[in-house]
Parts: structure tokens; C-alpha cells; sequence
């Protein structure tokens, strides 16, 4: 692995063809494909741009220009990089790097399972899901916008609906074609979401569990912070975040709709 490592570093990951890569490493395609699905779980091209992705995103946050970034990266184009963030990220390296400034967002109020749910959009994806209380949809509106004070809004209902139903209706359900997801948020805050998604329906970790994934058994409180300020609440399953004794604790939309998400799930995978 190391002299696989060596190899994507100096030729970058628009030259790790499949038959090239095998060739310098002396083995044949499929052993390289076995060595890198033992190691990590992915194939080598999806490693590679899971480096080179990870990579840019640290130049991006470090102020390099997109171009810099794309052939310090080993990319062969701009248009590759983006291809490569829109892909993994849901939107395009100018908008990462500029953490959604700039972005307009539809919302909209539809039915959930759990009362009326508020769902921000844009055009590469779902950026927030919320739940309008007794506080209003107002305040729902001002919850979850408050937290992209750059971007614009408009309010779009019809635009908004067949989102929803993709969410809320597991008869729609589709792996081959999830709902696109934008995060938007701290480097941390991301791998911690991205941590979440890994959660099976009807199972549940601890804030430490997630911090210990994460490889900082230590920062279970930094966790818990990026777990409340998650944007796309039920998608990115928050609510199966328990307390080190398996308590419910705190969920930003309320402990009674936590239940509810919970028991709902339950009955869905046979548990209730």
C-alpha cells in the first residue's frame, strides 16, 4: 500500500488507469483491486479521488485558486475538479471553498410523518431539512437559513414537494437514485454527518462511538456540538445518536419527535 499510495502522489488520479497502476506495482488488475478493497474498502479509483478530494478540499480552505488546486491535485483539467467535487460534494469547488456563499436556495413547508417538515434546495441538492413546531414556520424559516446568512431564498412549495415525498415516503425510496445531499460546514462538522449516514435504520451509536470512528476518542463533546448543528435532520440520521447509556438525549427538533422518528423507523424495518 505504501508504494500504491506513492504511486496515486506523484501521478494523480486522472492517470490511475486500472492496467498503468497494476503495471508499476507489479501485480495484475485484479490483485491490486483485491489489495485495495482489503485495505480500505474502496477500489483503487474511488481511493484516489477520495485523496485527491480530500487534498483539494485542504488547498480550497487554504485559499489556493481552483486552477492551482487542480494541478497540484494531479487533475488534468478545472472542469475534472469540479466534476470531482459536484460528484462527491454536491456542488462545485468555487462554491465549497466560499462555504455556500453566493448560493440560491428554494424552501418549502410539505408533509411528514413528524408534522411539516421545511426543506432547503438548491439546484446541486437537499441543504436543510427542519420541522416547523408551535413557533411557526417563520421560525422554522429563520432556523435553518440563519445558518447561510450569504445565500438568497425563495419560497417554492411545488418545487419542494416531490423532494419531500422522496424523504418521507418509503415507497419511493431508491438506492439507485438517493436524494443529493449539500453539506455545508467545517471539515469536522462534514466528516461527523458523513458519519451518520453510515448508521443503519433501526440501530443507534453513541457520541463516543462516532468520535472513536473518527479516530478522536477524546472529542465525543466537539461530536455532540456537530451532531446539533446538523442541517439535514431524518436523512442525515441525528436522532440515532444516543448518551453512553443509551439515553435519548437532546435533539434540536425536540425529544418527542426523536421518539417519534425512532419508533417510525422501527416499524419500518420490522422492530416494532
Amino acid at each position: 500500500m505504501q508504494a500504491a499510495i506513492a504511486y496515486l502522489s506523484t501521478n494523480g488520479p486522472d492517470s490511475a488507469d486500472l492496467p498503468a497502476f497494476a503495471r508499476a506495482l507489479g501485480m495484475n488488475e485484479r490483485q491490486l483491486s483485491d489489495l485495495f478493497r482489503r485495505w480500505c474498502g474502496l477500489s483503487p479509483k474511488s481511493f484516489a479521488q477520495a485523496v485527491a478530494l480530500d487534498h483539494a478540499k485542504k488547498l480550497l480552505a487554504e485559499q489556493a485558486s481552483v486552477l492551482d488546486t487542480t494541478f497540484e491535485v494531479g487533475l488534468s483539467s478545472t472542469g475534472r475538479l469540479h466534476d470531482l467535487f459536484v460528484t462527491h460534494q454536491a456542488m462545485p469547488p468555487g462554491v465549497w471553498a466560499r462555504r455556500g456563499e453566493g448560493l440560491s436556495m428554494r424552501w418549502g413547508v410539505a408533509p411528514s410523518p413528524f408534522g411539516p417538515a421545511i426543506i432547503f434546495a438548491t439546484g446541486y441538492g437537499v441543504a436543510g431539512i427542519g420541522f416547523v413546531d408551535e413557533k411557526g414556520e417563520a421560525a422554522a424559516f429563520e432556523e435553518l437559513a440563519n445558518r447561510w446568512p450569504a445565500a438568497s431564498f425563495s419560497h417554492d412549495d411545488g418545487f419542494i414537494a416531490p423532494l419531500a415525498a422522496a424523504i418521507f415516503e418509503p415507497h419511493l425510496w431508491n438506492p439507485e437514485q438517493p436524494v443529493r445531499l449539500v453539506f455545508i460546514g467545517t471539515d469536522f462538522e462534514v466528516k461527523v454527518w458523513e458519519t451518520l449516514l453510515k448508521i443503519p435504520m433501526g440501530g443507534a451509536v453513541t457520541y463516543g462511538e462516532v468520535a472513536r470512528h473518527l479516530g478522536r476518542p477524546k472529542a465525543f463533546r466537539a461530536v455532540g456540538a456537530a451532531v446539533g448543528r446538523n442541517p439535514i435532520s431524518f436523512v442525515v440520521p441525528c436522532h440515532r445518536v444516543v448518551g453512553s447509556t443509551g439515553k435519548l438525549t437532546g435533539y434540536h427538533w425536540g425529544i418527542a419527535r426523536k421518539r417519534a422518528i425512532l419508533g417510525w423507523e422501527a416499524g419500518q424495518t420490522g422492530g416494532a
